[in-house]
């Protein structure tokens, strides 16, 4: 997502001054947190509790971990509860989550700077940060401690949310936690070496597991209701790109409960007092849509444009050598050409959000991705400064990109049609704007169709000689606030990651892309460009190996000798797949090794073919280098996680086009991978020393290529057009 940025969009990471200044002294720390907005419990925290931006210890001995990122499944609130309790020395169960508010100062993703999630840069960007809040807290408990007892502070231990010393005194967090709060913050916490840790690396339960399976959390955004709150629908266009013309909503202020109608530039709002009512309004709207700077074509014609432009010299993107000159001197040219569609997110809970606006300042709740562009845009929308904008983050049913917009457009929308209400003088009143699953899947933001052309050139004996690689699809980029920090030369980095810093060892290398326009919303995708490249890179590999008279395995190796994280996944998958042993009769083996976010995946493949000719994954087998294992079952749940969701999409997934009309509306037509398609999965954990990196997304981008190698060892060919669904293989 965000990971290509060339400079931060705000102020680099805090200092350590900056750190010791938002959580200085106890009642400098207080004030500060207590202050921020949109957090009412932290308001009602008193004098006998110690409050940091990132930790709160309470006088009834309960600790709360502000997660300054969204969880939207991935499990990141149980990873900064780890954090800081390892530090702490707190026992597990004394520990829960609350989201921060919006504060870009003090919570802003060190990797961004603005407050946002994504990128797979959770952990890796808070692993110091949460560690050194939970130290400092613990040095500030003993502090106190020491002074109340008379006694060195080094003489006092700490274990399990308990303070005590030899002489037989003790004392719980809550008990000591509000002579901490009259400590002086230490200027410098020794953080612990990785032989005390007593959490981090180890696997346990997650901090959120038994609330949501009892209905206990009732906080994701679908579920909030407030008093006298009204309900919002909108009838959107059926094309991208179309205006409302005009609008007769006569028979929609009839239908009961239908209070008002608005138009905004997304659409015709309805507003209720309930979903069923405002969805029956929006049905009785007799709406003229202004189609002139609409998309009006079909799926065949924008497949058609892309091939004819990677068939033309593109924009330079990245390269080493002189690709043309050794293409000239090729024995052989092995030449591909692959399509991949336009692909939703499509997370279990579809957009929604509530908006509560007096005239001076704006409340919003819902599952918030990008706090600091969300607030901004809602601000801009309502005429207020970002600080007169809350925001209260919730849980997400998933998102895969979709709630982290660089327009914030749902935000926009909420704070448009508040502002009408507001303008015609109606008083505050909560409203949720709720988008049906209909109105997500035909509303975009979609993972963009993308073409790739490729050129290999090989000597007599096969040996690689050049590589020309061409891209043509849609920027995510270009066109939005973004532009000016992650584009370069005209190259949206986005679309050529996974191939731009290719570490296979390639003798000359040419990289050129084609950027499209269509009014067709595009948006980051879980692992956005690799999803395509991946693809790409690992078939053609594949089909290199199998021209050269080479295994796969051994092939990809001697092109990966100076990459030895890649290396050693690639092993590591090779050894527990038992790679190059029998197969059962009719059971098919494909690889593939892949890079992003820093974190290096290796994936096998093991398929069989159901006797209609489709595609059965029977196993996956999976090595990942993600640096240090914050929490191994984490991990291996998000990988998990990750190859199905991929595995769904190069099986039967895609978005396509009637006349300019999206097909698909739901997941009968748009459908997720089913429990019978989920195969076995294996996941290995290489360890390692090394700083964390991202694990949300990088499972997804080598299922594709591997499933697809699989078949190519089974039939001798390999699948260039995604869905495998169009190959009648699914």
């Amino acid at each position: 997502m965000l990971h290509h940025l060339a400079k931060p969009l705000e102020a680099a990471a805090p200092s350590r001054r900056t750190f010791l200044k938002l959580t200085a002294g106890a009642a400098g720390g207080l004030l500060l947190a207590l202050k921020l907005p949109g957090q009412k419990a932290l308001a009602a925290a008193s004098s006998d509790t110690l409050a940091q931006p990132f930790v709160h210890i309470r006088a009834d001995n309960t600790i709360v971990v502000l997660s300054k990122h969204l969880d939207k499944g991935q499990g990141i609130a149980t990873g900064l509860a780890t954090l800081v309790a390892d530090e702490l020395d707190a026992a597990w169960e004394q520990v829960s989550v609350e989201f921060a508010p919006a504060n870009a100062e003090l919570y802003k993703n060190l990797f961004f700077g603005m407050q946002g999630t994504g990128g797979s840069t959770a952990i890796a960007n808070s692993f110091q940060q949460y560690r050194q809040a939970g130290a400092t807290a613990r040095a500030m408990l003993v502090a106190a401690a020491a002074k109340a007892w008379g006694v060195p502070a080094a003489e006092i231990s700490v274990s399990s949310g308990t303070l005590s010393h030899a002489s037989g005194k003790s004392a719980t967090f809550g008990e000591m936690a509000g002579a901490a709060a009259a400590q002086s913050v230490p200027q410098d916490v020794v953080l612990k070496t990785p032989d005390q840790w007593v959490y981090i690396g180890k696997s346990f339960p997650r901090v959120d597991t038994r609330s949501k399976i009892t209905g206990a959390v009732g906080a994701y955004g679908i579920d909030q209701r407030f008093d006298n709150m009204l309900v919002a629908v909108l009838a959107r266009p059926p094309r991208f790109g179309s205006k409302v013309a005009s609008v007769d909503d006569t028979a929609a202020r009839a239908v009961a409960g239908v209070v008002d109608v608005i138009t905004v530039p997304s659409g015709v709002a309805v507003l209720a007092t309930g979903t069923w009512a405002a969805m029956q309004g929006r049905d009785a709207l007799t709406i003229t849509w202004d189609d002139s700077a609409a998309e009006m074509r079909s799926t065949d014609a924008m497949e058609a444009e892309l091939a004819e432009l990677v068939g033309k010299p593109g924009l330079k993107a990245h390269g080493h050598g002189d690709a043309a000159a050794a293409m000239a001197k090729a024995a052989r040219v092995i030449e591909a050409e692959y399509q991949f569609p336009y692909l939703a997110h499509a997370p279990m809970e579809p957009l929604d959000i509530t908006v509560l606006f007096d005239g001076s300042s704006a409340t919003f709740w819902t599952g918030a991705q990008f706090q600091t562009i969300d607030q901004m845009v809602a601000g801009q929308v309502l005429g207020l400064t970002p600080d007169k904008v809350a925001i209260n983050t919730l849980w997400a049913g998933g998102s895969f990109g979709r709630r982290a917009q660089p327009d914030s457009h749902y935000f926009a929308e909420a704070a448009l049609i508040a502002k009408a209400r507001h303008a015609a003088g109606h008083a505050a009143q909560h409203i949720k704007i709720v988008w049906t699953r209909e109105d997500d899947i035909r509303g975009g933001y979609y993972r963009p169709m993308m073409r790739h052309k490729v050129r290999v050139g090989l000597d007599g004996t096969g040996n690689l000689l050049a590589w020309e690689h061409r891209i043509a699809g849609k920027s995510i980029m270009i066109g939005t606030a973004m532009e000016p920090f992650v584009v370069k030369n005209g190259v949206d980095e986005t679309m050529v990651e996974g191939i731009s810093g290719t570490t296979y060892a390639l003798p000359a290398f040419a990289l050129e892309v084609h950027a499209t326009k269509t009014p067709v919303p595009v948006l980051w995708w879980r692992a956005v460009g690799h999803t395509h490249t991946a693809y790409v890179m690992e078939t053609m590999i594949d089909r290199l190996a199998r021209e050269a008279g080479q295994d796969p395995v051994a092939y990809r190796m001697a092109l990966l000798k100076d990459d030895p994280r890649r290396l050693g996944v690639l092993k590591l998958a090779a050894e527990k797949a038992g790679w190059g042993t029998p197969l059962p009769e009719g059971r098919h083996r494909g690889v593939a090794v892949h890079t992003s976010f820093n974190s290096h995946v290796a994936e096998i493949a093991e398929i069989s073919f159901r006797d209609d000719g489709t595609v059965k994954v029977e196993k996956v087998v999976c090595a990942v280098d993600c640096g240090i294992p914050v929490n191994p079952d984490t991990i291996r749940a998000q990988v998990e996680g990750a190859i199905g969701y991929g595995l769904g999409a190069v099986l039967r997934n895609e978005i396509t086009f009637t006349d300019g009309m999206v097909d698909q509306s739901n997941f009968d037509t748009y459908q997720p991978l089913r429990l019978t398609d989920m195969p076995q999965i294996e996941v290995h954990i290489v360890p390692s020393t090394e700083a964390p990196t991202g694990i949300g997304e990088p499972g997804t981008p080598p299922v594709g290529p591997a499933v697809a190698n699989a078949i190519a060892a089974a039939r001798g060919e390999w699948v260039t057009t995604l869905p495998l669904s169009r190959s009648g293989l699914a």
